[in-house]
């Protein structure tokens, strides 16, 4: 088994030092993954408000859709983690392939929704020009989302194993390149045509297939991958594996989507009120987005360790990684969360082109939602890393339950009250993010501690 893994009953300084060493590469891979959507809204935010608000609303699009898929891939990590801490390597095989197969199939069923997803957009309320921005980006888009989620998979099983320095590597080689072939084909530089959004989205998928590739030819060639041997039958079905797979992955998807479709629904309710502010959300979100990545590599690390600690039964190891965790994950809140109401307009001028028409607005409505924002840092990585904790001892069924009730009893009502009943407008949503947001961190971290406390 992989060092980087071990639990043997480590301090409260041995512990964090662990987490950091396994987690900081996946904070660093998480950080460059998004940076390939951060450069497309930087790159389309310069072609005006009108596509700028296309690409936002297709990002929470293509997101809800891939992150509900993401179940099946992040139940590999706690999976994966009890069977190395078991010694069994078969078993490692069986999930990693089941894993693999359930992405591919959700990816083929999902399919329709990007081909068809101008009246499924239309229906949502959204205006005439934006709706068919984002079916030009979407429509492509959607052919990433297999190799997006092979990747996932195959990150999974890297991460569990320790190895998440390739995972970096590959993430900042796809970045640089996204960047530069996505500067050429959407804005039209070093005499290629300007294709706008559809070459933005062409690009997007390049990548995403350069990712899953990149992940499959190292895990074929280095021997500590290879052992557990992968490819070996991989096109012969293993119903109890894949059972496995669904039994975790199904309630941690339905978990995801309860959070994403929060933010995906409240960037559909404020393309109700306008355009502008919807060009604000997502430069906000983007800047969210960026944030949330440090508590989420964070969280995967921390699942590693649990997963192989409750796998030998060590239940001091559980609770002092526990404890670790959420204190990092708390301390870098306290820092974003500082950054982005000090330094709000600076951030949110990165994304905007000051020429553009609208701009300035955008910008002052950007301000106040990244303030909200850097308000709800700690909540939300609280609630991150304690989903991750409990992911890790294989409790995903009431989790799920409780992040439900969190964002859709909680933070949904919240933030259409505020919104159009009491006509606060896009701010009243952000304030309904916040009441969601509490609401998950303080019932996830009780459920955690409670288990941890069990065993």
């Amino acid at each position: 088994m992989e060092q980087s893994v071990s639990t043997d009953r480590e301090g409260w300084t041995g512990q964090a030092s662990a987490i950091l060493r396994l987690g900081l590469p996946l904070v660093g891979a998480q950080l460059a993954q998004l940076a390939i959507n951060t450069t497309g809204v930087l790159i389309v935010g310069h072609l005006g408000a009108s596509d700028l608000a296309g690409i936002v609303l297709s990002i929470q699009y293509f997101y809800l859709i891939l992150h509900f898929g993401s179940g099946s891939s992040i139940a590999i990590i706690p999976l994966v983690a009890h069977a190395l801490g078991r010694g069994d390597t078969g078993e490692v095989r069986r999930s990693v392939r089941m894993g693999i197969w359930a992405s591919l199939a959700y990816a083929v069923m999902t399919l329709p929704l990007f081909i068809y997803c101008e009246p499924i957009l239309t229906c949502m309320g959204q205006k005439p020009d934006v709706v068919a921005k984002a079916a030009s980006y979407l429509r492509i888009m959607g052919f990433g989302l297999a190799p997006a989620l092979t990747f996932l998979v195959l990150k999974s099983f890297l991460s569990a194993l320790g190895r998440t320095r390739i995972i970096l590597a590959v993430n900042l080689v796809c970045v640089a390149c996204n960047a530069l072939l996505a500067y050429m084909f959407t804005l039209g530089r070093f005499g290629v045509p300007a294709f706008g959004l559809p070459g933005a989205a062409s690009v997007a998928v390049a990548i995403e297939t350069m990712f899953a590739a990149s992940l499959a030819i190292y895990i074929g060639l280095v021997p500590a991958c290879r052992r557990f041997r992968l490819h070996s039958e991989i096109l012969k079905p293993d119903w109890p594996a894949l059972r496995e797979v669904l039994r975790h992955g199904i309630p941690i998807s339905m978990m995801v989507l309860s959070e994403m479709s929060l933010f995906s629904v409240a960037a559909v309710m404020i393309g109700w009120i306008d355009t502008l502010q919807l060009a604000a959300h997502g430069v906000a979100m983007q800047l969210v987005a960026i944030a949330f990545m440090v508590p989420l590599g964070l969280s995967q690390a921390a699942t590693v360790r649990i997963g192989v600690a409750a796998a030998r039964n060590d239940g001091e190891a559980i609770l002092k990684t526990g404890i670790a965790a959420l204190a990092m994950a708390a301390l870098f809140a306290a820092f974003s969360g500082g950054l982005f109401i000090t330094a709000g307009r600076f951030l949110a001028g990165l994304f905007v082109d000051k020429t553009a028409p609208g701009a300035e607005t955008v910008v002052g409505i950007a301000v106040r939602f990244i303030m909200i924002a850097g308000a709800f840092q700690l909540f939300d990585a609280l609630q991150s890393v304690a989903a991750g904790l409990a992911r890790g001892l294989k409790d995903s069924t009431v989790p799920m339950v409780l992040a439900i009730v969190s964002y859709w009893c909680i933070g949904f009502p919240s933030a259409y009250l505020l919104a159009f009943s009491l006509g606060i407008g896009g701010i009243g949503i952000w304030y309904g993010f916040v009441a969601g947001l509490i609401a998950a961190a303080v019932l996830l971290i009780v459920r955690f501690v409670s288990l941890a406390r069990s065993r």
